[in-house]
């Protein structure tokens, strides 16, 4: 049975919180002015077919950063953060060709050879990885 208690609670919950709706949250991003780099759908389509070799050298010429942070998975590249990111980061990733696995949580690029069904197994246990940027310093 609700109460006039448990409907008072719940009303101050739900304005205490910082969710947003996804109009509130395309209206604040308008509102901070934050301007978004178009994207150029075929470079990106040429982009995903790159090899793994060609990707990782892409990437440490025009994001030295993300370099860093890439994980070669059997002949994919994966990049992983600890956080979410700035939409001007995930931007940069899809025009070099990656895309977002929900699942991994990973920006991954396929190195040309896309997969139509998702994988079953954790591909690292199968395929190995390495990390470019440790081999390079060494």
């Amino acid at each position: 049975m609700k109460t006039k208690q448990t409907s008072i609670q719940n009303k101050q919950v739900k304005n205490s919180s910082e969710l947003q709706s996804r109009s509130e949250q395309l209206s604040s991003d308008k509102a901070s002015g934050e301007k978004l780099p178009r994207l150029d759908y075929d470079l990106r389509r040429q982009n995903r077919t790159l090899p793994t070799d060609k990707v990782l050298s892409l990437l440490q010429e025009e994001a030295p950063r993300f370099f860093e942070l890439a994980e070669v998975v059997g002949n994919w590249v994966w990049i992983q953060f600890g956080q979410k990111q700035p939409r001007t980061v995930t931007a940069v990733l899809s025009q070099l060709g990656f895309h977002w696995n929900n699942k991994r949580q990973a920006w991954q690029h396929p190195c040309g050879q896309p997969t139509k069904t998702p994988a079953s197994y954790d591909p690292r246990e199968r395929y190995g990885s390495k990390f470019p940027a440790d081999m390079r310093a060494a």
